[in-house]
């Protein structure tokens, strides 16, 4: 067996990987990179890059369609599936391409390819390679979706976020399974392109919204356009035409085809964690520090959607930079709110403490979208922005269903890092009329109580 010694192994290219890598070298690390596939990240090939691609085709349909509420005659709106998922794989391919550049101007000699296992807390095997590292191994091995058991008997029919974009035409009627933000995305884009789309999920919540205001809201929104079933126990059955049969216990779905978009569990198996010694969950999973990515003592850090903490790709950007210079003994930066969006329209976001971690004491202030004159312009006006204070009054999260959310996100996690108060957020430049001034709204319904 080869022999190989480098300060730090990065396992997976893709982004937290290339990121891990670029940092370590960044303070002159000897780096190598183990990838078993072709690199890339999941983004840019199978999540959120090809879904947005979709989604804009969907707004495009949709927005024609409801040109005469504004006093605007169109003709008779048709999507041709040929051409809208040759748009989508070429303009995702570019995206892929521009991601493999930073891959392949890695050194030849610094890329090994296959798979890896660890032989000790230091050590990995990549087939007849024993490979040391000095200073980390960086677990940067991604996640992959999940098809539960109950769809088994529809199996041939059901679609993940990786098969999906592959479609050449599309279906009459679709189900989805998972009503988390990449299930409600791709629902409601395909229900905009004229499919019968049924989302079925076994909790009550959807997009990932924790505060029961905002996700009612949201439901009543996004129900407007597609069958939303919450707290359902499905049964698959493949139908004598080769369809699927979903039934629950007071209802039941004929569909061509299903997506399962049930979650998208870290991809550990096979990395023989039990040789690292480290203390695993309940899961198999590896515990470590989410301000430096560390497990427990050691030189081993995870990273990205491998470490199922925030499995966007910002964060496991960020996480693979930080992993890759706290290896080599930088100091890790200060940790940032939590923040997560879902592209549906409207966008819903959750931003620093979600509701059902709130303080006793916390403050909520809140804005309704129809009373925003922008919204009311663009004729988009369902929605609900919800902010939170502690008792003294200091922004610690927010939950957000409106037009534009995604901007309302970032301003509420900007407001929240650098430590304002809602007295501030409230007295900032409002430019009017804007969506933006939703914050200041919520804000300043907050401030009602000290009146």
């Amino acid at each position: 067996m080869n022999e190989r010694c480098y300060d730090v192994v990065v396992i997976g290219a893709g982004t937290a990987g290339l990121k891990s890598y670029k940092a370590a070298t960044a303070r002159n690390a000897d780096v190598a990179i183990v990838e078993r596939g072709s690199g890339g990240s999941t983004c840019t090939r199978v999540g959120c890059m090809p879904s947005k691609l979709l989604i804009a085709a969907a707004r495009m349909a949709h927005n024609a369609r409801r040109a005469h509420d504004f006093g605007i005659t169109v003709g008779d709106i048709s999507v041709n599936p040929a051409r809208l998922w040759a748009r989508v794989r070429a303009e995702r391919d570019r995206f892929v391409a521009s991601v493999l550049e930073e891959y392949h101007a890695i050194p030849k000699d610094h890329v090994i390819h296959g798979t890896a296992r660890f032989a000790g807390p230091d050590t990995i095997i990549v087939g007849d390679d024993r490979i040391s590292a000095k200073r980390g191994i960086i677990i940067a091995t991604g996640a992959r979706p999940i098809i539960p058991s109950l769809l088994d008997p529809v199996r041939e029919l059901v679609h993940t976020h990786e098969t999906i974009f592959e479609l050449n035409d599309l279906p009459v009627a679709m189900a989805v399974i998972g009503a988390g933000p990449l299930g409600l995305e791709l629902a409601q884009a395909f229900a905009r392109l004229g499919v019968e789309v049924t989302v079925l999920d076994e909790g009550n919540s959807i997009g990932g919204l924790k505060d029961p205001a905002t996700n009612s809201v949201a439901i009543d929104a996004l129900g407007d356009e597609m069958s939303i079933k919450l707290g359902v126990s499905v049964e698959a059955l493949l139908t004598e035409d080769n369809r699927a049969r979903l039934a629950w216990s007071d209802g039941e779905v004929v569909v061509d085809l299903v997506l399962a978009a049930t979650g998208r569990p870290p991809a550990i198996q096979g990395l023989n964690l039990d040789a690292t010694r480290l203390a695993l969950d309940d899961h198999g999973m590896p515990l470590f520090d989410r301000s430096t990515h560390r497990c427990g003592d050691s030189n081993i850090f995870i990273v990205g959607d491998a470490d199922a903490w925030r499995p966007v790709l910002h964060e496991a950007a960020r996480a693979g930079g930080i992993a890759g210079d706290v290896a080599m003994g930088g100091t890790p930066p200060k940790m940032l709110p939590a923040f997560a969006v879902a592209f549906t329209e409207p966008n819903l976001s959750e931003v620093g403490v979600s509701f059902d971690s709130l303080p006793k004491d916390a403050r909520i202030g809140e804005a309704e979208v129809r009373d925003n004159g922008r919204a009311v312009a663009g004729g988009e006006t369902q929605g609900l922005v919800r902010l939170y204070a502690d008792a003294n009054g200091k922004l610690i999260g927010a939950s957000i269903v409106a037009p534009d959310g995604e901007h309302l996100g970032h301003l509420a996690s900007l407001a929240i890092d650098r430590g304002m108060n809602v007295a501030e957020l409230a007295d900032q430049r409002w430019y009017h009329p804007t969506i933006e001034e939703l914050l200041q709204s919520a804000a300043r319904d907050m401030l009602k109580e000290d009146e």
